[in-house]
Parts: C-alpha cells; structure tokens; sequence
C-alpha cells in the first residue's frame, strides 16, 4: 500500500491513478477546504478523514473508500509508572495565528491563576507527552473556527492521566466518549476557571474521570490499533477504487494541478498547464485560472502590513 500522509511540505507522486497496488490518504483538518480535499482524494483508493461525519460527505461526494479514523497517540509514550503531577494546568500547543485568538486570551488568564508549564515554548512529542503525565489537568481550547474539534491535544491529555476540560459540544461525544465520564466540558470560557478549581480540590473525582479517560484511549486510541484497522481494511476490501483510476490524464493532472496550486507550491502547480494544455483546451483555461488565483494570493500576503 502507498500512504500519503498529510505534510507541510506538498508533494504528490505522479502515477497513483495507475499503480497496480493500493493507495491512501490522510484529510487530517477536513473541515478546512473540505471541496479540495475531496477533489484530491480521488487520486486514492481510500481516503482517512479524521472527523466524524466526514467520511459520510467524501462518500456522497463519489468516493466509496471513505473511513473515519480519529486521531490516536504513541501509547509507548504513555504507559509506566505515574509521576508526579507538578503542573495544575498543563498545555502544549499553537499560541499565534488568527484562528488562536481564544487561546491567547484564556491561557494566559488561567496561568496567572493556577500553575502551568511555559506554554509559549515549543517542545518535542516526547517533551509534550511528559508534560502532559505531569499534569493534574489539560484544559483543551479548539481553534476558533472549529472549536468542537476533538483535536489530538484531547487524546494527549487523557491518554497521560491528566483530566481533560473541552469546550462543548465537542466531537469526543461522536466517538464514543462521554462528558463527566472520560472528560469535563464547558459551554461558556468563564467557566474553565471554576471547574479547574473544582477538580483541584476534588482529587477523587479527578482521578476518577481522568483514569476511565486514559484506559479508554489506550484501548482504542494508539496508533497499532488504526495501523491494524487499516491493513485489516486492505486485506478485507483492499480493491483499486480510487474514482480517479477512471479519469482520463488531463483530468487527474488538473487535480494533481489544483493540489498543487493549493499548497502553495505554484512552479509544480504552473508545469502542470502544458502537460493539460496538450489534452483539453477546457481543462486548460481552468487550471490557468486556479494558478492565477493562487499567485494573487501570495501577492496579497507579500503586500500585506506586517508581512
């Protein structure tokens, strides 16, 4: 099997509509660009999305090896003996950008109040997964677009023991796990402080909640577990669907085009144009206008303040 994982940096193999073996891809943030990210997956025999109801969409949409994966942890990283829980908040995590605007106001409230690790750091996977299991509690707060996002930081958080506080309504809940029985929600951000305060003093029921979270992911959520779903799927109904394999090659290389313009990577995206140009001068036209529209935007991110 060939699997295209989702990276920062694009790059997409010439020749999946054709290789004789299996292929898949991970739609990792599928919410974001949700259209594209279909498009593109019908390179592959089967797409992974990594939120509930989505594989539902991909599948209307005329991909019929859409699964739904949530996201899983390296379970080596949380296993062994307890240590000791020094942070009453732990957190790690994006802190910058448009779509974090809650975050930079919440966490450094909560760290003026209980103490936390330096949240404004970058730290390793390995870093992180320390201090999440150092941690009493990891209050979760979602990308302000997406705030039910049931995120990997969530699985982090319960699979190290900690108590996980989310935002409701929260996707966990579409994955099987239960408010007040694996993790704590809050509707309301003013909310956060009075429930941590309340799972500090209340060591009993933390640790109630936060152990049925960490036995649950560890039994369900580690990454052998979707390892083997996926080649159970493979060897079960592995068959070369990919809708893509029907395609004639100016269509596929408008796709391999699109997710090139995309990503940003617009010499990739602009050699794609003859190669279509050659097959369907419809095909063409189109594809010149989706790398037209991706150099206006880096145009306007070059001329934008600050920038």
């Amino acid at each position: 099997m060939i699997l295209h994982p989702e990276a920062d940096v694009p790059y997409l193999p010439w020749g999946l509509s054709a290789v004789d073996i299996p292929t898949a891809c991970f739609q990792v943030d599928t919410y974001a660009y949700t259209k594209r990210r279909i498009a593109w997956s019908m390179l592959f025999d089967r797409v992974i999305v990594f939120h509930p109801g989505y594989d539902v969409r991909f599948q209307r949409a005329g991909h019929p090896g859409a699964c739904f994966f949530p996201h899983a942890v390296e379970a080596e990283f949380y296993s062994g003996a307890e240590t000791e829980r020094i942070f009453e908040i732990g957190w790690v995590g994006q802190m910058k950008g448009a779509i974090y605007g809650k975050r930079g106001l919440i966490l450094p409230s909560l760290a003026q109040a209980f103490r936390m690790n330096d949240f404004d750091r970058r730290y390793a996977i390995e870093d992180m997964a320390q201090i999440y299991r150092q941690s009493r509690i990891v209050v979760n707060v979602g990308r302000d677009d997406y705030p039910q996002d049931a995120n990997l930081r969530t699985f982090e958080a319960m699979a190290a023991g900690a108590l996980l506080i989310t935002a409701l309504p929260s996707e966990l809940t579409e994955i099987g796990f239960e408010d007040g029985v694996h993790f704590i929600g809050y509707r309301k951000d003013r909310e956060i402080a009075d429930l941590v305060r309340k799972y500090l003093n209340d060591e009993s029921a933390r640790k109630h909640i936060a152990e049925a979270g960490h036995e649950k992911v560890l039994r369900e959520h580690t990454y052998d577990v979707r390892v083997k779903r996926l080649l159970d799927g493979v060897a079960t109904g592995g068959k070369l669907q990919a809708p893509a394999r029907y395609w004639n090659e100016g269509r596929v290389r408008r796709i391999y085009l699109d997710y090139f313009a995309g990503n940003g990577a617009l010499a990739e995206a602009t050699a794609e144009l003859p190669k279509i140009a050659l097959r369907s001068p419809k095909d063409a036209l189109i594809g010149a206008a989706l790398v037209g529209r991706a150099w206006g935007r880096r145009l306007r991110a070059k001329l934008r303040p600050g920038a």
